[in-house]
């Protein structure tokens, strides 16, 4: 399969190297990004390690015209988008006139509204099915494998699944007083944005990080863990069948908070321009900037991430409740692809889902689909052998109902 990979960030260059990793299957490959330079230190990477020459150029994906030459040059199998969310329409439409199939980690969200739904995404279905295209949506680790999860849980372990919690722990430590593991916008954007959870048929909105809870996750103990809103949760609600209630936890360490409040407070999380010396500088913007480069963090990063799901549900009559979960190690990520594990756990799976495109598991329907949508059986035991391993354990008891609010929020 030739495939062309657009955007060279953290989550980008693990993509390459594990498509250069597999050169059985991935015959071409080809990395595309706004900063050449980017490009050209995977391309380094993937030769220097994995003995696998790649073709890279210079893109900006927002140009849809550009990505549409570039995909005529390259003429890949499947475009995969590692680009900002911003980005995910106008690499679509690319793909459209070239009819190509697409691949994505996270759902389009416009740049001046902090609002991230896959409306947008979905009103080219039939677009898609018209050109005979496929195109994947949400194929990272959350989103990607923890909808995967929730799929395989509903073929193989349920009759029935009531409940989800997806649970994302980072228990690494990368030595900053202040960074993100993934882009710092998009990072920012979807922690200071109102939270919400889908329970009885209706979404419930709640305020930015008001629902706390400690959850024990494995091989890493209990950590504070905050509801916020994430964008499975709404393809998950279409997808899985007799659900009653679904929500998101992610843990924040107290020294993140506190330096995230008072970046809001003082509105350099604000996503709209302001007139700096009469120049027109969006905070935000200028706020990742300053911040390092997740890529940066790799090195010498310690501690583990833990991520899965907390499903509850029936099963020959009666209730049961499993955590499907995968541990990963910032060290053994890096010396693997010179990657921290949140990047790794976002890269891994879209190969994952190449691969199943590449040997005909997925992709022989043409149109828009979610991964939760497709045979997770295959995924599942491709994925462990592309490096994350995946484990089921049963539990005694659900995570229950809301308790524990912050002080901020408390009445």
């Amino acid at each position: 399969m030739k495939v062309l990979i657009i955007g060279a960030g953290a989550a980008g260059s693990v993509v390459a190297q594990k498509c250069a990793m597999n050169k059985d299957i991935f015959t071409e490959i080809h990395l595309a990004s706004r900063t050449l330079s980017k490009c050209k230190k995977v391309q380094a990477l993937c030769r220097a390690k994995h003995g696998v020459e790649i073709g890279v150029s210079e893109l900006d994906a927002d140009v849809v015209q550009d990505t549409v030459d570039l995909i005529l040059k390259v003429r890949p199998e499947l475009v995969i988008n590692m680009a900002l969310p911003y980005q995910d329409l106008a690499i679509m439409d690319a793909c459209l006139e070239t009819k190509v199939n697409y691949m994505d980690t996270a759902n389009y969200e416009p740049i001046d509204e902090a609002k991230f739904e896959y409306h947008w995404q979905w009103a080219y279905q039939d677009k898609f099915k018209e050109a005979g295209i496929t195109a994947i949506l949400g194929c990272g680790f959350d989103p990607g494998q923890t909808n995967i999860y929730c799929a395989y849980a509903q073929k193989n372990l349920f009759d029935e699944i009531h409940y989800i919690d997806i649970i994302d722990c980072n228990a690494g430590d990368h030595g900053q007083a202040f960074a993100t593991n993934f882009n710092p916008e998009i990072n920012l954007r979807e922690v200071t944005q109102r939270g919400k959870y889908w329970e009885a048929g209706q979404w419930i909105e709640t305020e930015p990080l008001e629902y706390r809870k400690m959850i024990d996750y494995p091989e890493v103990g209990e950590k504070a863990s905050y509801l916020l809103y994430h964008e499975e949760l709404e393809s998950l609600v279409k997808n899985i069948k007799g659900l009653k209630r679904i929500r998101f936890w992610m843990t924040f360490g107290d020294e993140y908070i506190k330096h995230m409040e008072v970046l809001q407070n003082v509105g350099m999380t604000r996503i709209d321009p302001v007139v700096h010396n009469g120049v027109e500088v969006v905070p935000i913007q200028f706020l990742k900037t300053l911040l390092p480069e997740p890529s940066s963090l790799a090195d010498g990063y310690t501690g583990k991430t833990s991520i899965g799901c907390v499903i509850t549900g029936m099963k020959n009559g009666s209730k049961k409740t499993v955590l499907i979960y995968n541990v990963c190690d910032h060290e053994q990520t890096h010396k693997e692809v010179e990657a921290q594990a949140v990047s790794y756990t976002t890269g891994v799976p879209p190969v994952t889902g190449a691969i199943m495109m590449a040997k005909g598991f997925w992709g022989k329907e043409a149109g828009v689909f979610n991964v939760e949508q497709l045979d997770p059986n295959p995924f599942m035991e491709e994925v462990a052998k592309q490096g994350l391993q995946w484990f089921v354990k049963e539990l005694d008891a659900d995570l229950g109902e809301l308790t524990e609010k912050r002080a901020k929020y408390a009445a």
